[in-house]
């Protein structure tokens, strides 16, 4: 470049951008960058130097390693253990189950009725007030004093009854410390929530075109209740003890020529549908090839699902635990 520079004239001095500083950065882009927090201040690091800028292998090396997602499940309170009793304890089991009817009627609407919780109280299981207490020494002095302040009234009882409630309490506590898993149990009571009434006027209405309450379901509340009866109820697949269904799915096939074949249902998919009939010989077609009627006893409860309100599925429950 020098060649072409007019003998005598010094050397040109480089244009200067009054608005770049020396990095070539605007001032006021650098004023601003020196107030973002550190998140934003890294990342406007990096796309100012460019995605190859040797800075970024030394803030890459530097920041520290992420932290591992948490584990599904591992937020959940079932989740945890409860603490475990200081102090082991046994109490008559007489007095365990004074203690059991003394809770249900002064504890249980806050508590449940197996101290893992209800309306508003805590699960007494997990409890560390529980888990520290050495036959009533803290728990007595708190059914006496109460907590107004967690909305616990104090309790006027006789000695005998918080000493029975001390041992259902613990009693409780000693089986959720050997128990597999968080997941508390379902008593029939805590399913006790709908109306008979309501209930029969449902099955009357919806039920009884294959159900009767003094032929099939006779009895029903005497071999089932509580949660395996509403499991029952719902999903009515037979299992290995449960009483028998009411048979199995049925097939009616009509060939192209008019004849109807007629068995049990052996085989159904998109393409076959397959059946055996009354002299046990098997038999299949192809579905696009022959019309045929699928008769499933149990169709109409998978359409029921449908239907049933949460108050409803409780109504009828509450009606089928009458037919003893």
């Amino acid at each position: 470049m020098s060649a072409l520079r007019p003998p005598g004239q010094a050397p040109r001095a480089p244009v200067k951008a009054p608005w770049l500083t020396r990095s070539g950065v605007p001032p006021l882009l650098v004023g601003a960058v020196r107030h973002l927090p550190p998140c934003l201040l890294l990342a406007t690091t990096l796309a100012l130097v460019g995605p190859f800028h040797p800075l970024h292998a030394e803030v890459a090396a530097n920041a520290p390693a992420p932290a591992p997602p948490p584990e599904r499940g591992q937020n959940s309170p079932a989740s945890v253990r409860p603490p475990l009793t200081a102090a082991d304890q046994e109490y008559p089991a007489a007095q365990i189950e004074a203690g059991r009817t003394v809770f249900a009627a002064q504890c249980a609407f806050c508590h449940g009725r197996d101290t893992a919780g209800g309306e508003s109280g805590p699960d007494l299981t997990r409890s560390l007030l529980v888990a520290s207490d050495d036959r009533g020494d803290k728990i007595a002095p708190h059914l006496i004093a109460g907590r107004l302040e967690k909305g616990m009234p104090a309790f006027v009882l006789p000695a005998a009854d918080v000493a029975a409630i001390v041992a259902f309490v613990h009693d409780q506590k000693t089986k959720a410390d050997h128990s597999v898993g968080g997941r508390r149990s379902v008593e029939p009571a805590d399913l006790q929530t709908g109306d008979k009434v309501a209930g029969q006027r449902y099955f009357e209405a919806a039920c009884t075109r294959c159900h009767s309450a003094s032929g099939d379901l006779a009895g029903l509340a005497k071999r089932l209740e509580g949660l395996p009866l509403l499991r029952r109820m719902l999903y009515p697949t037979p299992a290995a003890d449960a009483e028998p269904a009411h048979g199995p799915q049925t097939v009616r096939v009509e060939l192209p020529a008019g004849k109807v074949i007629t068995g049990k249902l052996a085989y159904r998919d998109e393409f076959t549908i397959a059946l055996v009939d009354a002299d046990g010989w098997p038999h299949s077609w192809p579905t696009d090839r022959v019309t045929f009627t699928v008769d499933d006893p149990l169709a109409a409860h998978v359409a029921q699902l449908e239907k049933y309100t949460d108050q409803d599925m409780h109504d009828v429950l509450a009606y089928l635990q009458t037919l003893r």
